[in-house]
């Protein structure tokens, strides 16, 4: 089980507003955040659900190639909100909500490009 993961990104502010709106509809929210003089290196902000968070985001810059995360939504209408919730914040489409069935019959998920060109996803794999 992962306990947390973190990506960095070129615009950190732009980013922690982006991720704030988008990831809202998934009851995700900022948890933490910590300062470069607490850490040793740049900035960070937590996102998470239920207190704990386990989606980081940090200052440190671009990374070499964009990275592909999944959170898990509870039901369809939660992807389809999080799509849309992305989208307006200034994300990119990288696959609208609909039925991944090449995955498996039950597979919904939406793909949303943040600013920085990670693949943000949310997923269900719930039947209806």
């Amino acid at each position: 089980m992962i306990d947390h993961l973190g990506i960095s990104v070129s615009d950190y502010e732009r980013a922690k507003v982006f991720y704030a709106k988008a990831l809202a509809p998934l009851d995700y929210s900022l948890i933490m955040e910590v300062t470069e003089e607490q850490t040793g290196h740049a900035a960070a902000a937590g996102f998470g659900a239920d207190g704990k968070p386990d989606f980081w985001i940090d200052g440190k810059g671009a990374m070499n190639k964009p990275v592909h995360v999944a959170i898990l939504a509870k039901d369809r209408a939660t992807v389809d909100a999080f799509y849309k919730a992305a989208m307006a914040a200034g994300g990119r489409d990288n696959g609208a909500p609909g039925i991944r069935p090449h995955y498996h019959p039950n597979y919904y998920g939406a793909f949303v490009l943040d600013p920085d060109g990670h693949n943000i996803e949310a997923v269900c794999h719930a039947p209806e």
